[in-house]
């Protein structure tokens, strides 16, 4: 059946707003071109859109030419503001945005290990007060949080997970609280890692396609034909509890140790760096095993150490990506997180040549595009993409 005037409309706005969002300013003559709508089609919209403060004219277009086709129309970038946060075990990373997503201000806090439940969560609402502030955001109207462990499916809330902490999961609840009205949201850190990796990062060219997160734990992302796959749980990618060959003993439901995190999480690799006696100064907010490991790549060639180091890593990862490959067949594997960052093409070179000769499957193997602020990017976008799904949307009849 056609659809009905009121039900073109709606449709023929998402499509323009949806074209604004991807392509930047555009004309009504770039807009009649981009949509295949008439003239006239284009006209009733942009002035619908105009009127509900959706765009506005933010400029003209190098056409010389009159009449309005030479004016540029945006969305309205301060309709809403938006808030993104990056939750670690030692601390908040936040960013706030406007509607198209571009930052606006951002800062981070460490919270130690000692600090109180109580404490820690009021640290880290004040910092996204704070932060907001600056950005001179009178009120949020979308806020994602990215943080480690397992989200429940039917509540969308963070499980109660042993070894994180627990102002992680009373911080839903106190931004609600704090920024009411605001549509808050949290997901998992891998899984926003790898959104940002498919938007901006090396899996841009990828529908299909695993991160690998190698950093103080160890994680999986699960993309297939462009989404996200949690599974029935929510704990699809969780590979730190997969049984491996090398490992003493198995996981149990309630500690990874015996599993792939046994050979891959930042303490092995901190053994296994002291092994081959590599040894680095540690830097800020990163394991001292990404030290380690970027140090042995700069050395890589020049010192049979540190290549020894990279290899027994690489031999490490490949294991457990093998048994991934198997199981998804994803054609890419993203190597992400601070340890992965640090490997760079170096490490992702020798866990590809290794996969090679382990695997069938042919899989490409890459570093990570983004440094530290994947999450926090993928936090973001996801922020976005919800708050532009709301506004965007038809009117309610």
């Amino acid at each position: 059946m056609p659809a009905s005037p009121s039900t073109a409309r709606a449709i023929n706005d998402r499509l323009a707003l949806r074209l604004l969002q991807q392509e930047g300013p555009l004309t009504a003559g770039q807009l009649k071109q981009l949509t295949g709508l008439s003239r006239p089609t284009v006209a009733d919209l942009v002035e619908r859109l105009t009127v509900s403060g959706l765009i506005e004219v933010v400029g003209e277009s190098g056409e010389q030419r009159r009449g309005p086709n030479a004016k540029l129309y945006g969305i309205v970038a301060g309709r809403a503001h938006l808030a993104a946060l990056d939750v670690r075990t030692e601390g908040v990373a936040v960013v706030v945005s406007d509607l198209l997503g571009h930052v606006l201000a951002e800062a981070s806090v460490p919270i130690g290990g000692d600090t109180g439940t109580g404490p820690a969560v009021e640290q880290a609402v004040t910092l996204v007060e704070r932060v907001a502030k600056e950005a001179g955001a009178d009120r949020l109207h979308t806020v994602g949080i990215g943080a480690p462990g397992l989200i429940d499916p039917a509540s969308g809330e963070l499980r109660d997970s042993s070894g994180l902490p627990e102002w992680h999961r009373r911080l839903m609840a106190a931004m609600r609280e704090r920024f009411p009205g605001a549509r808050v949201s949290v997901e998992n850190e891998t899984n926003l890692a790898a959104v940002a990796e498919q938007r901006d990062g090396a899996a841009r060219d990828r529908d299909t396609f695993v991160l690998l997160w190698l950093g103080m734990g160890v994680g999986a992302a699960v993309v297939l034909d462009g989404s996200v796959r949690r599974g029935a749980s929510g704990g699809a990618g969780e590979i730190g509890f997969m049984p491996l060959p090398g490992t003493e003993g198995l996981p149990s439901a309630t500690d990874c140790d015996g599993g792939f995190h046994s050979l891959t999480g930042a303490a092995a690799v901190a053994d296994l760096a002291a092994r081959y006696g590599v040894t680095a100064a540690p830097a800020a907010h990163e394991p001292l095993a990404a030290a380690f490991v970027r140090e042995a790549v700069a050395r890589a060639g020049a010192a049979p150490a540190a290549d020894g180091f990279l290899d027994a890593l690489a031999d490490r990862v490949a294991l457990g990506a093998a048994a991934v490959i198997s199981v998804l067949d994803p054609g890419c594997l993203v190597l992400a997180g601070e340890i992965g960052r640090a490997g760079g093409d170096s490490l992702a070179a020798r866990v590809q040549h290794r996969l090679d000769r382990m695997s069938p499957l042919h899989t490409e193997v890459r570093p990570t595009s983004l440094g530290g602020g994947a999450v926090l990017r993928g936090a973001l976008l996801r922020a976005r993409d919800r708050a532009q799904e709301e506004l965007f949307a038809p009117p309610q009849s």
